[in-house]
């Protein structure tokens, strides 16, 4: 095997006291691609701040191969020193190679002439990638690369990954990024690291199988120390003298018992407390429109948001989601059209900025108010500690400033904050930016138990695929569209429609000898599609309606109890239901898609 191109060895670093990296290794191959994954706060931006050479850690040894060069992401860029976005690419780049900057540049839809003061969020990323990548470095380490950009620029960064021959270590929340460029995992976990050679889509399994090897070991040390501590209690009394090396065993193993109790991983729990119902409709758009000056960034929507809805909204950087997320939430006043906001709407917000955090107050004041100990979370009122370990923060930090907090920290607190307060309706814009892979789980889990409704603004693909139950998508000119399903749905029926309108176009058959039949066929919707379409979306909302009725049943934590066989029979029923209204509303959705076509 050819030498590593970076080697780290039992790296240990402390922060305030606590061990953050504690024996940490990291290897890197020429042209390999590893992601580096953890909990917020376990170290992973400051162990590849060591990897860079930015940082000096406390102890180990760093390694990296002589000639060769490592760039360095960072979460947010520092463009402050550069008159324009030309002179921060170009960095050290030899005067010869200046196109690779000028190039990049232009594929990120920026001329280099942009003055660095006045660049928003993601054209700061934008042009940090652009350096970067210019830079063609042998290693690339990345931290958070994806914060801040639009979901077309995700794709456009991925696959300039993909075709890179720098090998890369990439910390990163965006699951389908990490997905398709890892081949090994590096898990960052109380100060240590374990290396999977596979990629991340192998990584939860294996941290389960970890962590249930964890709980065996566990249990055989209770064993082993009820042993000792059974011959305490009798062998002693019956020798009539102390075996000193037995007891300084003894202390050992409870030493061992406290340390890995200390450092087990906590588990966060969070829901949202929900205020009433309120009304079925809780958003109605009519006709709207919004422009600024000759720039229509809504233009003739017709929408309506019903109650337990999960709408997120995606587009490009500058297309208008979060205008448009506010004109829904009536925040902002319609140039044309009608907004109706429904009775007993309850809204909390999640701003992607955290703006109503405040980086002078403490955690504990912070969610407290400056009113005590206690959380108001709903109806009861909880001690702020407690409310703070549901959320992964550990009670000395309940005096930290918010503004000394990692950017991961701060989004759980704003998340804390957030299912606080009592509300039937969530708006969450840009909710993943720095929260870890298991936070991310544990918002998705608490939104599919939420039964109020909620409104996503998101990049995160494997996130919009998870929660959203239908995505409204900028079209260009104002013009938006809503899809049902996730972020993965939508691209499938916008091929579809591609495909569709091509076909009443081309006639594209499989069998060449069918072309012409086709073309004739294409023309015009049978007596049966037309039939299917009047009567599927009466069965649609019939089969609704029967599987929430279903659900409600079922929901009932006593009927299992009551009648275990016939719980069992309703739970077919209603998979069986489900199926059947996926498989009616692909059918609509095909018919539909079909007679749209053939209109044009």
């Amino acid at each position: 095997m050819a030498p590593p191109l970076l080697n780290l060895q039992n790296i240990t670093f402390g922060l305030g006291g606590r061990p953050l990296l504690d024996g940490a290794d990291i290897s890197v191959q020429p042209g390999e691609r590893i992601c580096l994954v953890g909990r917020n706060g376990s170290g992973k931006s400051t162990l590849l701040r060591i990897a860079a050479g930015l940082l000096q850690a406390d102890s180990g040894t760093h390694f990296l191969q002589p000639g060769s060069k490592a760039y360095y992401l960072a979460q947010e860029p520092d463009l402050s020193d550069y008159k324009t976005t030309f002179d921060y690419v170009v960095g050290d780049l030899p005067d010869d190679e200046h196109f690779r900057a000028r190039a990049m540049l232009a594929e990120l839809g920026m001329s280099g002439d942009e003055s660095p003061a006045a660049l928003s969020g993601g054209e700061q990323k934008r042009c940090a990638l652009a350096r970067a990548l210019a830079a063609q470095p042998d290693l690339l380490l990345l931290d958070e690369p994806t914060n801040h950009l639009d979901l077309p620029t995700i794709d456009w960064l991925e696959k300039e990954l993909i075709s890179s021959r720098s090998a890369m270590i990439v910390i990163s929340h965006d699951r389908r990024l990490l997905e398709t460029l890892s081949r090994a995992v590096v898990w960052l976990d109380r100060g240590i690291t374990r290396r999977l050679d596979e990629g991340f889509a192998r990584y939860e399994s294996w941290r389960e199988e970890v962590f249930e090897q964890e709980a065996v070991e566990a249990h055989k040390l209770e064993r082993q120390i009820a042993r000792e501590e059974d011959w305490m209690r009798y062998g002693v009394t019956a020798r009539r003298k102390r075996n000193v090396r037995r007891v300084g065993e003894l202390a050992g193993l409870r030493a061992r018992r406290h340390e890995m109790a200390s450092q087990a991983h906590g588990t966060m729990r969070f829901g949202a407390t929900e205020a009433d119902s309120g009304s079925k409709i809780v958003s109605n758009a009519e006709r709207v429109g919004k422009c600024y000056g000759e720039r229509w960034v809504v233009s003739d929507l017709d929408l309506r948001v019903l109650r337990g809805d999960r709408l997120a909204l995606v587009g490009a950087n500058g297309a208008g989601k979060t205008t448009l997320l506010n004109l829904l939430i009536g925040r902002e006043t319609p140039d044309s059209g009608t907004i109706t906001i429904g009775a007993s709407v309850s809204l909390v917000t999640l701003d992607q900025r955290r703006a109503a955090l405040d980086p002078q107050l403490t955690l504990a004041d912070t969610l407290t108010s400056g009113s005590g100990d206690m959380v108001q979370v709903g109806t009861e009122k909880r001690h702020v500690i407690g409310y703070m370990k549901d959320f992964l923060f550990r009670p000395e930090q309940a005096r930290t400033r918010v503004g000394m907090l990692s950017g991961g920290e701060r989004g759980r607190l704003a998340l804390a904050c957030a299912m606080a307060q009592p509300s039937n309706l969530l708006v969450l814009d840009e909710p993943t930016n720095d929260l870890d892979l298991e936070t991310l789980d544990l918002l998705q889990e608490m939104l599919d138990d939420y039964a109020g409704t909620v409104l996503l603004v998101s990049h995160d693909r494997d996130f919009l695929d998870r929660v959203a139950t239908s995505v409204l998508a900028t079209e260009g000119d104002g013009r938006w569209i809503e899809y049902a399903g996730g972020y993965s749905d939508m691209l499938a029926q916008r091929r579809g429609v591609d495909l569709t309108a091509r076909a009443t176009v081309s006639s594209e058959s499989v069998k060449k000898n069918s072309i012409e039949k086709t073309n004739k066929s294409a023309t015009k919707l049978t007596y049966k599609d037309k039939l299917a379409l009047e009567r599927l979306p009466a069965r649609i909302s019939d089969l609704e309606d029967k599987i929430t009725k279903m659900r409600e049943t079922l929901a009932d934590p006593s009927f299992y109890q009551r009648d275990p066989a016939n719980f069992e029979q309703q739970t077919r029923f209603l998979s069986s239901a489900e199926n059947e209204l996926a498989a009616a509303e692909e059918q609509w959705l095909e018919l539909e898609m079909k007679r749209e076509s053939l209109e044009k």
